[in-house]
């Protein structure tokens, strides 16, 4: 079986996904490795920060360390041959290294990631993200129309929750119309003008 072997720089996680803003590049690759996965490829992942064990115990890996430091990470390896350093490696280089046929194009591109990290953004209430991702959606041509359509759908899925929970409320609180001195919640008697509470 076909063996990559990824070694990562530094980083709290390889998804790309968390910190301030989206990494489309880091999203790009991991879905990359994902389609290696689903074409039968076996695929590892180290990261520096977590793993350092793999990097200093790998003699190409500590090599390119020691020449280039940080600036060789990322490196790929193939069956133990190292095949990129500096960079991550687009997916039809990584299938043709793999002996794969030629994949069909990402429809992930770096407009789309821009797109889906403005739904975050509404999804999160985070302001400045917005604005960040905003700014590099317009510099790549992404349209306003479909940014909106990006808040819209983050704001539906964000709405949905908080429907579902409203709906729970009113199916404990609001089955029916409590008689007088009786409580809605408990079925309890209540003392009149009390707080609520029952009475002992």
């Amino acid at each position: 079986m076909v063996h990559f072997q990824v070694f990562d720089p530094p980083m709290c996680c390889s998804t790309g996904i968390c910190g301030p803003s989206v990494d489309p590049q880091l999203v790009r690759f991991a879905a990359d490795l994902d389609w290696l996965k689903g074409q039968g490829v076996s695929v590892e992942r180290f990261n520096l920060s977590q793993q350092p064990g793999a990097f200093a115990g790998d003699a190409a890996v500590k090599a390119v360390l020691e020449m280039k430091g940080e600036a060789g990470l990322p490196l790929v390896k193939l069956d133990g041959e190292v095949k990129s350093s500096g960079m991550y490696p687009p997916r039809d280089e990584l299938a043709a290294w793999a002996g794969l046929g030629a994949p069909a194009r990402s429809m992930f591109t770096d407009a789309v990631a821009e797109l889906v990290a403005i739904g975050a953004a509404i999804a999160s209430n985070c302001e400045p993200c917005l604005r960040f991702h905003y700014d590099k959606a317009r510099k790549l041509g992404v349209s306003s129309e479909d940014m909106m359509s990006a808040v819209r759908m983050a704001q539906s899925v964000k709405d949905t929750p908080a429907r579902s929970v409203i709906r729970l409320a009113e199916k404990y609180l609001v089955k029916e119309t409590p008689k007088a001195g009786v409580s809605a919640v408990t079925n309890e008697s209540v003392e009149p003008g009390g707080c609520g509470t029952a009475s002992q």
